[in-house]
């Protein structure tokens, strides 16, 4: 007797397609099946009546299989991040045939005893089914985090501790190994094959009940799920550029939901969402005692007289120094003084950026490399300069004023393995570096020892961006770096800026800052309404124009929804792809989806709750 199945193709754009089999299947089986003579992996969703057209046959069973939990998650993801099931689907890991219910009677015993503030927290958190940690730079996060981690494993349950960098990993694991020993796994897209199928395994088999890793770490088969930990929970690494384009932190507190977990997520800087939405306790003070001071400069970015006193007082004491600049290579532009034109990219519509040491200009978007040009490209002139100055540059002009100094450069361009950040970090921290010149991964939650330093350079960039969160992500951005100086001990704060203001009321206690966003953003920004972006790119830019006149017609018949804006990508052209964008926002969530699964079978890309409007 011949059975029909509903089938969705694993990574495929396609709705469920109907096959038939021999055998009585069940909703979650992975089959093996063929679309246009090539053989494809999908999923059983359901049994279905006979159709009136012939079906191909499933080929074959596979051992491993996705819980009815896992189809009802996927099923929220297509819905809500406008996706394929095939999409959704393909996020997660399956569950293997050989689960078994492994419980150890293995006490683990904490290392550490927690201090009074941290105890407080601890049982703040205990007592929500999900919370928020909000604790300033070196209060204690981590111990309390471990210290639910035991309880959660201790009661027969297993956990998932979320980190937005894979360079943030290998600190952790450290951490964690002395504490968990071989219960704990890392996980992130740079493990090897093998070694991911070894961590399958053991989880399958009850070995491994702590998972720690980057935002891919939520969808593996973790059985019995008790506690997720979102660590540095505003990052935006949590959120997927690609599709699905979904938010790590925000299926964190739904996965928790439906497998009646814990959640907790942490942050010095929280999000403006996870303020106003989730139970909070803030955790002030640093777990070491620690003194700081601030000093503005109102300047552009450069390295100034007073920056250059600064750094030579802390190195003649011994204290390291990082400084932050938001872009990497020497100048983020070169610009013509006769015709006032910028050396763009012939594919992208952004300057190119100047790396001396490839004496080359490189586009950062589409990586396109082209000499450094002598001359004009645009009116022929020879008066070129160059302005953004970045982490190569800062770099190479303090080696002049420092020559007995090592200063290391911290940036994309420097780091590109884990192997590269961790030798660079360890010279950093046993003193073969002096200064530590870097990019936003300075900001993250890295192990840095001494640091009697921070300077801030460049936030201004940050701050004028065509962003509502422009400001949030600068006063964030300060606070974490000015949170690496004076650990323990005294710190300064060095920050080079054209808008003090905006940062002085607010250094001593981001909280505030947060009420004050609060205020500036009820009724037009999140988190009191909804956002969706819709991105067009096409080849032709009359195409491109064409397709945003249709969706901006569209949207017309979706009164509830305000077109915030539409017209040109900030960036134009990216690739060779024209690319143009529309913003819309709405009270009513379910609508703003509506009218996203209205435009999704047209050519373009639909990012709910978005983070970028470049």
């Amino acid at each position: 007797m011949k059975h029909y199945f509903l089938i969705s193709l694993l990574s495929s754009p396609l709705s469920p397609l109907t096959y038939e089999s021999e055998y009585d299947l069940k909703a979650g089986n992975i089959v093996e099946v063929t679309l246009n003579k090539k053989s494809r992996l999908g999923v059983v969703l359901s049994q279905t009546s006979k159709p009136a057209f012939d079906c191909e046959t499933i080929m074959g069973v596979k051992e491993a299989f996705y819980t009815p939990k896992t189809l009802l998650l996927a099923k929220f993801i297509s819905d809500y991040y406008v996706c394929s099931l095939g999409d959704a689907l393909k996020l997660f890991v399956p569950y293997q045939k050989s689960n078994v219910d492994f419980a150890t009677d293995t006490k683990i015993i904490s290392p550490f005893t927690l201090s009074k503030a941290q105890e407080k927290a601890y049982e703040f958190l205990s007592h929500h089914e999900r919370s928020l940690l909000f604790g300033d730079t070196g209060s204690g996060k981590t111990e309390i985090y471990i210290k639910m981690i035991i309880e959660t494993l201790n009661n027969g349950r297993n956990a998932i501790l979320l980190m937005p960098e894979i360079g943030l990993t290998p600190q952790m694991k450290k951490r964690l190994m002395l504490v968990f020993g071989e219960r704990v796994a890392i996980w992130h897209s740079k493990v090897s094959k093998s070694k991911k199928e070894s961590i399958i395994q053991g989880l399958s088999e009850g070995k491994i009940a702590l998972i720690a890793g980057t935002r891919s770490a939520l969808f593996l088969p973790i059985p019995k799920l008790g506690l997720i930990v979102v660590d540095e929970e505003h990052d935006d690494s949590y959120k997927s550029s690609q599709r699905p384009r979904y938010n790590a932190r925000d299926l964190a507190l739904l996965f928790a939901k439906r497998y009646e977990a814990k959640v907790v997520l942490g942050s010095a800087t929280p999000t403006l969402g996870s303020y106003k939405n989730l139970p909070k306790y803030r955790l002030r003070g640093t777990y070491f005692d620690s003194q700081k001071r601030f000093f503005y400069e109102n300047t552009i970015s450069d390295i100034t007289t007073g920056m250059v006193e600064k750094i030579q007082e802390h190195l003649a004491a011994n204290h390291k120094v990082i400084i932050f600049v938001p872009t990497r290579a020497n100048f983020k532009y070169v610009s013509c003084f006769d015709c006032g034109a910028t050396v763009m990219c012939p594919y992208c519509s952004v300057g190119m950026s100047l790396h001396r040491d490839k004496n080359a200009l490189v586009c950062h978007y589409c990586h396109y490399a082209e000499r450094i040009p002598k001359v004009c490209p645009t009116c022929g002139g020879e008066n070129l300069h160059t302005n953004r100055i970045g982490t190569a540059q800062i770099v190479s002009e303090l080696k002049a004023h420092f020559p007995n100094n090592t200063i290391g450069k911290f940036d994309r361009d420097e780091v590109r393995t884990i192997t590269q950040l961790n030798a660079i970090l360890k010279d950093f921290n046993e003193g073969a570096i002096d200064i530590l010149v870097g990019t936003q991964m300075l900001s993250k939650g890295h192990d840095y020892h001494a640091i009697g330093l921070s300077i801030i350079m460049g936030i201004d960039a940050i701050l004028n961006m065509p962003d509502f969160r422009a400001k949030e992500k600068a006063v964030s951005l300060v606070h974490q770096i000015a949170g690496r100086a004076g650990r323990s001990g005294e710190g300064e704060v060095y920050i080079q800026t054209q808008n003090p203001e905006v940062f002085q009321n607010f250094m001593d206690d981001y909280e505030r800052f947060l009420k004050d966003e609060m205020q500036h953003r009820e009724e037009i920004y999140p988190p009191f309404i909804k956002l969706l972006k819709i991105l067009i790119s096409h080849k032709k830019d009359e195409k491109a124009q064409e397709l945003l006149d249709k969706v901006m017609r569209i949207a017309r018949d979706f009164p509830k929804i305000e077109v915030v804006g539409g017209g040109r990508a900030n960036i134009e052209k990216i690739a060779g792809k024209f690319r143009y964008d529309m913003l819309l926002r709405s009270t009513d969530s379910k609508e703003l989806l509506r009218f996203a699964h209205t435009c999704k079978q047209l050519p373009l890309e639909i990012d709910i709750d978005p983070l970028s409007f470049s």
